[in-house]
Order: C-alpha cells, then structure tokens, then sequence
C-alpha cells in the first residue's frame, strides 16, 4: 500500500531538497524558469516576471498541504540558490508508481546535480512512499537527461515516437523505470 508522506526536505551531499517558499523566485528566474530552451525540454512554459512566478509559486506553496503532493526546489547547498526543480508529478496511488520530472538550470548541469536529486527522490519514493515502480521520461533530443537516467539505473522500456510536435517537427518520449526489487538490489 502506498504511503502518502507529502513533501519533506531530502538532503544529499550538496544539495537540500526542499518545499518552495517565495522567495526562491528571483533565482527562478536568473536560473532556469525563463529559459526558453529548458523549460521546452521539460514541456513547461516560460515564465519571465515575477508575477507570473508568484502565481506558479501559489500553486505549488498551496498545494503542500496535500499529502499526496512531491515538489521540491532543487537548492544548492553551497550557494543556498534555487538552481531547479524535481518532483512526481503523477502518482498512481492504485497501482503504486509514480513519475519524475526534473531540470536543472544551465549554469549548473554537467556537475551531477539532476542525478544527484533524481536519486535522492527515486529513494524517498521507496523508502517512505513505499512506491513499486518508480519512472522517467525523457525526450529523444534530451541526451544529457537519459544519461541522468541511465547513471540512477533505470531500465529502459520503450519508446513512443512522434510524441511532441516542437519546432516544425516531431520528438519521440523515452520510457525508463526501476523496480522497488532492482533498487533494493542496489543499495
């Protein structure tokens, strides 16, 4: 049965997952929210004000009180900076997986942050969620994000292509999971 724990801080080496707060808007902002080219690898829209920002911020602030809502603010421990963000964005209660989606600002990737969070969330899934199978999806253009997938050890399953139509042509979406068995194997 799945345990619904809502959204706790997760700590790793260098970063603190944690609940958004509003302040996290302006670093939003500078790093990764109004970046075109990753919110559109990501399938999000950009945001460029600070009132747009709030808004979205109202949203993912109100709906902690959930105990079935996973959002965190990616920050950097170093810098105490909001670099990005993760979260399962579908859980399926009934079945019992879920999904994550994640990015990372451009000034910080290439340093292992996205497998690093993606990680931290894939064992909280499991560990307090009591998930069965965790997953993530990618598109086939995102090669930095499939090598995030790959080094969390997910399997691939499939590809459903021609999913997203971007930019005058279409995209394929990559399927990975891990089982609650093959992640306790690894541990």
């Amino acid at each position: 049965m799945l345990t619904h724990c809502g959204t706790q801080t997760i700590e790793t080496e260098r970063l603190i997952l944690r609940r958004f707060e509003y302040t996290d808007d302006d670093a939003m902002l500078r790093y990764w929210i109004a970046d075109e080219k990753i919110q559109s690898l990501y399938s999000e829209p950009v945001y460029t004000t600070k009132e747009a920002v709030k808004e979205l911020l109202d949203k993912y602030i109100g709906s902690y009180e959930k105990h079935d809502y996973y959002r965190w603010a990616v920050t950097e421990k170093e810098s105490g900076e909001c670099i990005g963000q993760i979260a399962y964005f579908l859980v399926d209660s009934k079945n019992h997986f879920a999904e994550i989606e994640y990015c990372i600002g451009s000034k910080f990737q290439r340093r292992g942050y996205a497998t690093e969070a993606a990680k931290a969330v894939i064992a909280y899934g499991f560990d307090k969620m009591n998930l069965h199978k965790v997953q993530i999806c990618t598109k086939t253009i995102n090669a930095p994000s499939k090598r995030v997938i790959e080094k969390c050890g997910l399997t691939y399953e499939g590809t459903l292509r021609d999913y997203f139509y971007m930019n005058g042509e279409y995209v394929g979406r990559l399927y990975f999971s891990i089982l609650r068995s093959e992640y306790e194997a690894d541990k």
